[in-house]
């Protein structure tokens, strides 16, 4: 039976190899894969992630292969994702406590959402792909958080690489306000990473310089006490699994990523990689 992929991908710049690294494993197996945005617009790629003379100041070495390079020029250039699906469209948004009628409008929305509990039963799992746009329009945005918690509330795993594990940082029961990844083992983009200055977006000239917030800190912060954030920095490869979650550090780790989802989802994988 053939399983089914939803991807998140942000407006503001993906980074080419955390979508085709995973995408080529759902290919091999045959997958069905969609797509979607916060607010509908067609995705794409940052620049230097489909340029391999580009060098990444951090690691002062090409991240980027030739052949990652092309692949992802072409998955950018198709029709594949042309037409994603608009989460501002789909999901609810909360009301404020000071709209008028409230209480009317708070039903209605808790409502909603049990409708998106049916909408994503054909789906296996969602994976949120980095690169520093999922810092503008991912991180602390509510419907993406929704999309999460529903996908856990229905017993599904989800998969987050790079920035995007900032997504599950922030994703918090509203009663609660506990990250959902307390007491859990992820990794994600470790300081030694981090840009001094050039962290751009696509749609902008505007160069933020650092990233915003230090996504180590907060994993290590969100995980705490009795999980653990993992940098493993000075290993090539970082991802962990720690069911329902499978998180890859950063671009190195996306096509083991990729293989460790299918492993989740095919053979029962339940942890690894600490």
């Amino acid at each position: 039976m053939s399983r089914k992929i939803l991807v998140l991908l942000s407006e503001y710049g993906y980074w080419g190899e955390e979508l085709v690294g995973p995408l080529s494993k759902f290919d091999e197996r045959g997958y069905v894969v969609d797509f979607a945005t916060p607010t509908g617009k067609q995705p794409h790629a940052l620049p230097p992630s489909m340029d391999s003379d580009f060098i990444d100041p951090p690691l002062g070495r090409s991240v980027t292969t030739p052949e990652v390079a092309e692949l992802t020029r072409k998955v950018d250039e198709s029709d594949r994702l042309a037409n994603p699906r608009s989460l501002r469209e789909w999901l609810p948004e909360r009301p404020y406590t000071s709209d008028d009628n409230y209480l009317r409008k708070l039903e209605k929305y808790n409502n909603d959402l049990d409708q998106i509990l049916v909408d994503i039963a054909d789906y296996d799992t969602m994976l949120i792909v980095g690169g520093s746009g999922p810092i503008v329009d991912m991180a602390n945005n509510e419907r993406v958080h929704e999309l999460i918690l529903s996908f856990l509330r229905a017993g599904k795993p989800v998969a987050a690489e790079c920035y995007g594990v900032a997504c599950l940082a922030f994703a918090r029961d509203w009663e609660s306000r506990t990250s959902i990844i307390r007491g859990k083992h992820v990794t994600g983009h470790c300081k030694e990473y981090d840009y001094k200055d050039g962290t751009g977006f696509l749609g902008t000239d505007f160069n933020m310089g650092p990233p915003p917030y230090p996504l180590e800190y907060i994993l290590r912060d969100a995980t705490a006490p009795d999980g653990r954030y993992h940098g493993n920095f000075g290993k090539e490869r970082s991802v962990i699994v720690d069911y329902p979650f499978i998180t890859g550090r950063s671009t190195p780790d996306s096509f083991l990523t990729g293989e460790k989802i299918v492993e989740v989802l095919e053979n029962g994988l339940r942890r690894f990689g600490w």
